[in-house]
């Protein structure tokens, strides 16, 4: 007998189905197989299975076992198949008949009890180490029907449901293919739920699973998620008034935000950069339900929502924390990366035999923060270029090509010299230029805004607090910037004007022209330079409220080429 049971493969940040496809025959020798290139872990699969039923007290099926994941020209990985081959399995061997309420169960133990129902009767859910076993008679009302769901899940040896990964990409899947629901560990149900538009089954054993499917256990749904409602509650973790001194500095982040700007602070340690640049996304507008379901999804491909984590992926601090994303299942605020410096180029970019997401990725609509960037391994660096220029990043494999969405603004930060300080005299100045020299020149280049992070005085810091800018007065100022921008030219920020563009949507004043022409011969500009500053005055005007780039604008974005200038 074949029984069929759908599930789902991760691709990227993406799911495409997967049917689990499960031949049994009673008669053949006893031998178990599985097929439809998997790997170690999908192979383990059967083992697992056998014992979480043998555990569970239902009779393990006997014979010949043939489980075929197809597409058989694609690879599996993961545990997330155990749940669909242990519903198969039991349905190919009779052990039960799904949507009959018909079961083979044998054996009850003792603990707390939960409400099955069969045939109108009250019974009993008995759990033994997290594992509910149905005291009940064979018999009883409609189950579900597994041809409308989708199932993925890993077992436990004792029967429970463990978390997987990619879970909000499975219920994408199902509402597109029309199916009415999914069947998903408990600790995935709420991530699943966000997506809308779905029956979502959050299950935490094997027991429980087949009481669901044969109609014998009252399973709750899950309830819908108000996306936007979480969204509209988030609150920035750090404010930009708690940070002394460096309006200056505030300034520019002010620019870069508006404008969708990168941007490098310059300046010896403990002057507030890190903690500016934590900060920074409480000044950007909030994400939209697409963009929290966008980055949800490369949170969930990773194992940072109700997934098992991904190690390499558990080093870098975020502006939220991880725990946060985990209760919500919904990423809702603009995330924040910050890789150390030692982190390989795989960790940054993403790879691996199956691709996965990097660093990049996971800062998607929110900031990658580089601090040291020096210390950084150039060839890292330079990886950077293509993600900063399409805002996404392309892994090819031999037997496939991922693209993963990497739109982040790039915050870097670097002490002027290896040991943090500002130099002096002349043999310092020679020390900080060969420590800028380890920096690569593209990626400089690419980078719009350079600005100085002096030291703050100490009589600033012993004083009493003074008011500072405060996050949402830069957050105002963003938003206003941005509405000009987004009623002249579109969703395009600034930052990605063409050359064109900037012709049409930047007029430059006679005498600011003259400005820039003085700059670019001066300070030898290069052509890149040059559109940079275009850009960042434009975004300069638009904080402004004013519709004609002036010298003062083109003057303010000049300061901003600090490696141009030379420190």
């Amino acid at each position: 007998m074949i029984a069929r049971v759908s599930s789902f493969i991760l691709e990227g940040i993406a799911a495409v189905p997967c049917e689990v496809e499960v031949d049994f025959d009673p008669t053949g020798l006893e031998r178990q197989s599985i097929v439809g290139l998997p790997d170690a872990a999908v192979r383990e699969s059967l083992e697992r299975v056998k014992a979480a039923l043998t555990n569970t007290g239902y009779r393990c099926p006997v014979g010949r076992l043939l489980v075929n994941l197809a597409p058989a020209d694609t690879r599996k990985e993961g545990p997330v198949y155990d749940l669909a081959i242990a519903i198969g399995l039991l349905v190919a061997g009779s052990v039960i008949e799904p949507a009959r309420g018909r079961t083979a169960m044998i054996g009850a133990r003792q603990g707390e009890h939960a409400h099955a129902r069969t045939n109108g009767a009250s019974h009993t859910a008995r759990d033994n180490g997290g594992v509910a076993l149905l005291d009940a008679e064979p018999g009883g009302p409609d189950g579900l029907d597994l041809r409308r769901f989708m199932v993925a899940g890993e077992l436990a040896l004792d029967g429970r449901v463990r978390p997987v990964r990619g879970i909000i990409a499975l219920a994408a899947l199902a509402h597109a293919r029309g199916m009415r629901g999914v069947i998903v560990p408990q600790a995935n149900a709420r991530e699943a739920s966000v997506v809308g538009g779905l029956e979502v089954y959050g299950v935490s054993s094997l027991a429980e699973v087949v009481g669901l499917v044969t109609g014998m256990l009252d399973v709750p749904l899950e309830p819908p998620v108000d996306v936007e409602a979480l969204i509209e509650g988030t609150r920035p973790p750090v404010d930009f008034a708690d940070v002394r001194g460096q309006e200056t500095v505030k300034r520019a982040i002010t620019v870069a935000a508006a404008g969708g700007h990168n941007i490098l602070m310059l300046g010896p340690a403990g002057t507030g950069k890190t903690m500016m640049a934590r900060a920074l996304p409480g000044i950007l507008p909030p994400l939209t339900r697409e963009e929290a379901l966008e980055v949800t999804r490369i949170y969930s491909a990773v194992g940072r929502l109700g997934g098992p984590p991904d190690r390499a992926h558990t080093s870098s601090h975020g502006g939220a924390s991880e725990e946060e994303f985990r209760d919500l299942g919904l990423v809702t605020r603009r995330p924040v990366r910050a890789p150390h410096h030692t982190a390989s180029s795989s960790a940054v970019i993403g790879g691996g035999a199956i691709p996965k997401p990097g660093e990049i990725s996971l800062a998607h609509r929110g900031v990658l923060f580089l601090d040291e960037l020096p210390e950084f391994p150039r060839f890292v660096l330079d990886t950077l270029r293509q993600p900063l220029e399409e805002g996404s990043v392309t892994i090819a494999r031999a037997h496939s090509a991922v693209t993963f969405p990497a739109r982040f603004m790039l915050v870097a930060a670097m002490n002027p010299t290896a040991k943090g300080d500002m130099p002096t005299d002349g043999f310092g100045r020679k020390e900080m230029e060969r420590y800028l020299g380890r920096l690569s020149r593209p990626l400089i280049d690419r980078v719009d805004i350079h600005v100085e992070a002096p030291a703050v005085p100490w009589s600033q810091l012993s004083g009493p607090p003074t008011k500072g800018t405060s996050t949402a007065e830069m957050r105002d100022r963003v938003a206003e910037a941005r509405h000009r921008q987004h009623a002249r030219q579109g969703r395009a920020l600034n930052s990605a004007l063409s050359g064109r563009q900037l012709d049409a949507h930047a007029p430059i004043a006679p005498d600011a022209l003259l400005l820039l022409g003085q700059a670019m011969t001066e300070l030898k500009l290069s052509a890149r330079a040059y559109d940079k500053i275009r850009r960042v005055s434009r975004t300069i005007a638009d904080l402004e409220g004013v519709d004609m780039v002036t010298a003062a604008h083109i003057a303010e974005a000049v300061q901003y080429r600090l490696l141009d200038r030379g420190v």
